[in-house]
């Protein structure tokens, strides 16, 4: 006979929660979180959008990128730009987002605007041939949110601001979702994720936490 755990019910660990809508705010967790279930300590990413590109190796073409702007509009994963056509000082190419769909396409030496990202592909001395690509890592969850972690990387995570109201999967995309910011009580048992840091933090947003 298999046993099966139940999961957190979405709202299972509230107790009580200011009239309205005053508790609850609406979040999006950033893709890469993964699966979180409800009743989650969340904490928003306040370290800055940033994309860092490498040129694949073997590219036969050594021109580089220049600074990328990052936008609203991108997402946290890795952008593919591939060259599809090869010229004298020149070239086209195309961008893939990290879930595989087209962003569009440029031309090496024009800038580049599309997806949230923003930049020039500059020629160098060897000119670039068909399929030499670059990756491009972008961080681009400004404002988003991910699972409090007072341990992990110091890009705000390490604050908790909220507690996940329904289980998500942000494995591949972000996600739109509520969660309890203020003036409520909650059950401890029910919690994931909770520390003595994070039960802190919770206590200057009014959210107390009951045996």
């Amino acid at each position: 006979m298999s046993i099966k755990t139940e999961g957190v019910h979405a709202g299972e660990f509230l107790l009580s929660e200011a009239n309205g809508s005053r508790s609850r705010k609406e979040v999006i967790i950033t893709a890469g979180a993964g699966i979180l279930a409800a009743g989650t300590l969340i904490a928003m990413i306040t370290a800055a959008n940033a994309a860092v590109a490498t040129a694949v190796g073997g590219n036969a073409g050594n021109g580089v990128m220049g600074g990328i702007t990052t936008g609203s509009a991108a997402v946290t994963g890795t952008y593919v730009l591939t060259i599809t056509e090869a010229v004298a000082a020149g070239g086209k190419f195309e961008l893939v987002d990290p879930l595989g769909s087209l962003v569009g396409e440029g031309s090496v030496g024009v800038a580049f605007v599309g997806g949230g990202l923003s930049f020039t592909l500059a020629d160098g001395a060897n000119d670039f041939a068909v399929d030499d690509a670059f990756t491009i890592a972008v961080t681009a969850a400004l404002g988003e949110y991910r699972a409090y972690d007072d341990d992990g990387t110091d890009d705000g995570r390490r604050s908790a601001s909220g507690i996940l109201y329904a289980p998500v999967d942000a494995t591949l995309n972000d996600i739109r979702v509520a969660a309890v910011v203020r003036d409520a009580e909650v059950i401890e048992r029910l919690l994931t994720g909770l520390d003595d840091f994070g039960r802190g933090d919770l206590a200057t947003l009014g959210i107390v936490i009951r045996p």
